[in-house]
């Protein structure tokens, strides 16, 4: 992009299961301009990883900022439901528990409406009431700093998501989309 040209970054916080897929897969795509795995929507108080897995009632998100006029939230949210099972209630892969719950939390009604759509869409494709959750942000809490980046730093490390979905954005661009 030149400086003339505009962005329009805005946030979004995605609960998908574990975050380390989550955050491994998002950040493949042009227009996330930063992702951080982290705890949200549990008590106003910022919680440890054991912690949370004790039960706090935090779910393990991912904050991604995106660019809206490369990465459309629409697009984004769409790759979002591709690598979890909107049905499951707090469950992901073989992850169990809270945690792992699914959710979209915003930050800004504004995204209201195409979320909305996004949802309705979904929900029909499934042919049942979605249990990803769907409301504002609350609270978000930074996860320890060896849980950023972890799929990066721990390429063997374990995935909930199938590995064939961190190459998605590569496979896009060779079929010309």
């Amino acid at each position: 992009m030149t400086d003339k040209e505009v962005h329009e970054v805005k946030s979004i916080y995605l609960a998908g299961g574990c975050f380390w897929g989550v955050q491994r897969f998002i950040d493949q795509f042009d227009g996330v301009l930063e992702t951080e795995v982290g705890y949200a929507n549990g008590p106003d108080t910022a919680p440890s990883y054991r912690d949370v897995c004790g039960g706090t009632g935090h779910a393990e998100t991912v904050r991604v900022v995106y660019d809206e006029k490369v990465m459309p939230l629409e697009k984004l949210l769409g790759y979002y439901f591709t690598v979890i099972d909107p049905l499951s209630v707090n469950r992901q892969g073989g992850d169990s528990g809270v945690q792992y719950r699914t959710g979209v939390y915003y930050e800004s009604e504004d995204q209201l409406p195409v979320i909305r759509e996004v949802f309705g869409r979904e929900e029909r494709k499934a042919g049942a009431p979605l249990a990803v959750e769907l409301m504002p942000l609350k609270n978000f809490f930074s996860a320890e700093e060896y849980h950023q980046k972890y799929l990066e730093k721990n390429p063997e490390g374990y995935c909930h998501i199938p590995r064939r979905f961190f190459s998605v954005a590569e496979e896009e661009k060779k079929a010309g989309n």
